[in-house]
């Protein structure tokens, strides 16, 4: 079986209206030569979501993410984004759980359980992000940390609800420090975290559970990554800004 294999950017709070622009005319001029199984995943700012979604709406397989969604289905929170209004604006993704969340908004698993539950609900496909910062890494607990994460937020869901969601491994310590876990120590943590999904939800659900890989990844090392066998694309940050250095991610999918 073919998992999906996404190539996932997430451009985070950069780029002008006119950049963005630009960017995204460069990336949907790019021949896109994605397989059955393949797919991108353009992860925009909120305010660019409708010029995203416009400019790729002809392109098979390309879809728009949002970067975060709110914990409540609607309501007077001023200036927050439901999942409802991305669900009705075509949105088809949904970045959850980044670390940065977690980190600048204290974003806890039991949060980000809640959240995953309204963008399910609104057919939105969540890119759920678990990871552990250098310490954790440096003490050797990586394992059970991120397995919390799981656990926490997405194993109140019964096994067919489990796999419309995207998982995203992001080692904290490599994101954005030019520092990258080798292909082997991502392939690693891939390999435990679908363990881990095995164990709670069986062998043939774990193997259907596409996981990215999320550190610096780019151009030049994105093929040797993704072609670890519990590697099933990456979410991509400082690469995706650069259509071209965007569009060698693209082709290192398999």
């Amino acid at each position: 079986m073919n998992r999906k294999q996404i190539a996932a950017a997430n451009w985070k709070m950069n780029l002008t209206w006119q950049e963005a622009e630009n960017l995204l005319d460069q990336l949907t001029a790019s021949v896109f030569s994605l397989n059955d199984h393949q797919y991108v995943s353009l992860g925009v700012p909120f305010p660019y979501l409708s010029m995203a979604l416009e400019k790729t709406r002809s392109i098979k397989h390309v879809g728009v993410a949002a970067q975060n969604c709110a914990a409540w289905q609607r309501g007077a929170y001023t200036g927050e984004t439901s999942a409802e209004m991305l669900q009705s604006m075509s949105v088809q993704y949904v970045i959850l759980g980044h670390s940065e969340r977690r980190e600048f908004f204290n974003e806890s698993n039991t949060v980000l359980a809640t959240k995953v539950d309204l963008a399910l609900a609104q057919g939105l496909t969540p890119i759920f992000c678990c990871g552990e910062a250098l310490p954790v890494r440096e003490a050797g607990t990586q394992n059970a940390y991120v397995a919390q994460q799981l656990e926490e937020s997405l194993y109140h869901l019964d096994a067919a609800t489990l796999e419309k969601i995207v998982i995203a491994y992001e080692p904290i310590w490599a994101i954005g420090t030019g520092k990258t876990a080798t292909a082997q120590q991502a392939q690693d943590m891939h390999a435990h975290l679908r363990a881990s999904l095995a164990g709670r939800y069986g062998a043939d659900t774990a193997s259907r559970i596409s996981i990215l890989y999320g550190g610096s990844v780019k151009g030049s090392n994105a093929a040797e990554i993704f072609g670890m066998p519990d590697v099933d694309g990456g979410l991509v940050g400082g690469a995706s800004l650069k259509a071209d250095e965007f569009a060698q991610v693209i082709a290192g999918l398999k």
